[in-house]
């Protein structure tokens, strides 16, 4: 069992933490959220007042904020590293872009404290059925201490490298690909609405062609509703993407389709829609092309 202090309760950590109660650890959360807080405690956590009180003690301490800047302020600004053992643990499980990760790690590692550098991918879905993807990079000693956590979370458990930024590198990529595969398959759909091709049996036909993907089966049949239950919202890819592309600058590597896809996420956000689901970012292509009447 290990001691673990939790950084953001949102909509994926919450469940994380809960996870982490069901695999046997013990967990302090700190959240601004009371809500959070309340339901942490309901299901038999701990309920810090501020970071510190949750890092004291704490062999583990995972971040699952909104960014880079979150966890930051976490760590340094309010001293929660500091109150954590000499051999502490952190883990930045949160999706940043890898320069940022980097900076981080420098800064605990130089406390003599170990980092682990650790996105995770399966959204909201994942987190709640433990079943997320874990991409981690750090120290294998490191890593190997930390997996009986991770184990708690997720059922793939990757060691991607042993440099802080590594992690955050695979994640970037895997969010350039899923941005891309929404904002294409978005794009597909208008030339057939364009053109009047019933959308339901196009979606049929790709679904076992060779065109399938799994953003395709998944997005899809949520283009063709007006209003669907969100699972991902459009601004969480405005962010995402603009990751990737702060990625590519760093790296020096040019990333155009990964470009053109943000801007139509971005452009869906800037009317107000920031918060529906990521597959509405169909409604941008409408916008551009326009939507045939039905009917």
């Amino acid at each position: 069992m290990h001691t673990i202090a939790f950084a953001g309760l949102g909509a994926m950590g919450l469940p994380m933490a809960k996870n982490l109660l069901v695999a046997g650890h013990r967990v302090r959360g700190f959240d601004l959220n009371p809500v959070a807080l309340t339901a942490l405690a309901s299901a038999g956590g701990e309920a810090s007042s501020d970071a510190v009180a949750a890092a004291q003690g704490a062999d583990v301490m995972i971040l699952m904020v909104v960014n880079a800047a979150q966890a930051e302020q976490v760590l340094f600004d309010s001293g929660a590293l500091a109150a954590m053992p000499d051999d502490g643990i952190v883990c930045l499980m949160a999706t940043c872009p890898p320069a940022a990760v980097e900076r981080i790690a420098t800064r605990v590692m130089a406390t003599g404290r170990r980092f682990v550098d650790a996105p995770v991918s399966g959204g909201t879905a994942g987190a709640s059925a433990a079943s997320l993807t874990v991409m981690a990079a750090c120290e294998r000693s490191t890593f190997e201490a930390v997996r009986p956590v991770f184990e708690g979370l997720g059922q793939r458990i990757f060691h991607v490298g042993e440099r802080a930024g590594q992690g955050a590198t695979v994640k970037t990529v895997n969010q350039l690909l899923c941005g891309v595969h929404i904002a294409v398959v978005a794009e597909a759909f208008a030339l057939a609405a364009k053109t009047g091709v019933d959308l339901d049996v196009l979606l049929e036909i790709m679904s076992g062609s060779a065109a399938a993907s799994w953003m395709l089966k998944d997005r899809g049949p949520r283009m063709l509703q007006e209003e669907p239950e969100v699972s991902s919202a459009v601004d969480i890819f405005v962010k995402d993407l603009g990751i990737v592309l702060e990625a590519g600058r760093d790296a020096q590597a040019a990333l155009p389709i990964a470009a053109v896809a943000h801007q139509m996420f971005l452009a869906t956000s800037g009317r107000g829609e920031g918060r529906a689901d990521d597959s509405q970012v169909i409604r941008s292509y409408y916008a551009l092309n326009g939507k045939p009447q039905q009917g």
